[in-house]
């Protein structure tokens, strides 16, 4: 059987999918996380998925067992275990101060404001990772009509909320921080709260639909 995962430094086992399909591979990846996860193995120290893997890191000192370069090397798997998140609708106020990337991003695209507002609101994304930021969701699903590239020069200070536009991802940034992303609006739900349980609203998995405010 062909190795399908590979080490990363000491303590963490990286298996990525190959699938033609971005989501597809997602879904593989976050199946495939939930079956080690479900393990409840006391030597796994963490479990992260990516868009297209998922990284195992095992605690300090300890070997993956068999059961999880079981799963690792497998082929093939129920990716409905990857299907299993909840439903978001995220109002959207687009364009204007919330939104001041919204006619780059149409010129770039070569259409309206309203169609990329319009081919935005369309898609059904899903969460494929948090990364960047705690909460911050990579989305995946865009139209890839309306994918821009990112800024060239980054803002010192992106506002919380803030709805953009990397590459082939839509993201809502969950606190201000620097950043690249194309802005095209901005919502007022709170993507992370530290004294909410769990603190990040969304979780790779959550299927998400924007709405016009």
């Amino acid at each position: 059987m062909t190795q399908r995962w590979r080490w990363v430094g000491d303590r963490a086992l990286l298996r990525t999918f190959a699938e033609v399909d971005v989501i597809d591979a997602n879904r593989a990846a976050l199946a495939c996380r939930g079956e080690v996860v479900a393990l409840a193995l006391p030597d796994v120290e963490d479990v992260v998925p990516g868009a297209r893997s998922v990284l195992i890191v095992m605690r300090p000192g300890a070997e993956p067992s068999g059961d999880v370069l079981e799963i690792l090397d497998a082929d093939a798997r129920d990716t409905r275990s990857g299907r299993a998140g909840r439903d978001h609708q995220i109002p959207v106020r687009y364009g204007g101060d919330d939104g001041p990337d919204l006619a780059d991003v149409a010129r770039l695209s070569k259409l309206s404001p309203a169609q990329v507002v319009a081919a935005h609101q369309a898609a059904e994304y899903v969460v494929g990772f948090i990364g960047f930021a705690p909460g911050f969701p990579y989305l995946l699903g865009l139209d890839p009509s309306i994918a821009t590239p990112r800024l060239e020069t980054p803002r010192v200070r992106v506002p919380p909320g803030s709805v953009g536009i990397g590459g082939g991802y839509a993201g809502i940034y969950p606190a201000a921080t620097p950043g690249g992303w194309r802005l095209i609006g901005r919502t007022d739900v709170a993507l992370f709260d530290p004294l909410r349980d769990p603190p990040a609203l969304l979780s790779p998995g959550d299927r998400v639909r924007f709405v016009a405010r």
